[in-house]
């Protein structure tokens, strides 16, 4: 499975590569921080040491400095992570070595 065809994968991949680099404060970065243990479960490789310690807090913070509507596109983003893991969960579930980034 590709992953770029899961929804949400246009925000979380590039989070993900964020991380790999050691940028943790981006809002990718931190969408995977809230949800690195779905993530590594599901069979994603996610950098620990790079991890922000609040992600939520992070997050949330990084928004309302961006944008007025903090707390609806907070909730959206949440809700593109919960998708993207979700199909990330049920495709690790049926085809577990066919992850292509």
């Amino acid at each position: 499975m590709n992953l770029n065809e899961l929804p949400g994968s246009e925000i979380i991949l590039p989070g993900l590569s964020d991380l790999h680099r050691g940028e943790c404060n981006t809002i990718g970065a931190l969408l995977v921080a809230i949800a690195s243990t779905r993530l590594t479960e599901a069979g994603l490789d996610i950098p620990k040491d790079n991890l922000a310690p609040e992600p939520e807090i992070t997050l949330y913070a990084l928004l309302e400095d961006e944008r007025d509507d903090a707390y609806v596109y907070y909730n959206a983003l949440l809700n593109q992570l919960n998708s993207f893991c979700n199909a990330l969960e049920l495709s690790y579930k049926y085809k577990p070595s066919n992850f292509t980034v």
